[in-house]
């Protein structure tokens, strides 16, 4: 059997810097890769979205309305 020994060494402060600086610097290579949008495809796209989230909203408060009302309809004949 083989015995390993663990090794706890202590890293220097500029490792963490180094770090950092990888970090940064990898960040930035990813973000020039990222095909960003023209600014007709965002305006259209984001009207598109803010449609769809009112139209969904309306739905679901049409929904809510009509069980509500339902909910209470035993209640109006019994007074």
């Amino acid at each position: 059997m083989v015995n390993k020994k663990e090794s706890t060494e202590i890293k220097p402060a500029d490792s963490n810097k180094l770090k950092a600086g990888e970090f940064i610097n990898e960040t930035k290579e990813e973000l020039s890769k990222v095909v960003w949008p023209s600014r007709q495809q965002l305006l259209s796209e984001s009207a598109a979205v803010i449609l769809m989230v009112s139209l969904v909203a309306i739905v679901i408060y049409l929904v809510d309305n009509f069980f509500s009302w339902v909910a209470n309809q035993p209640f109006m004949f019994g007074s």
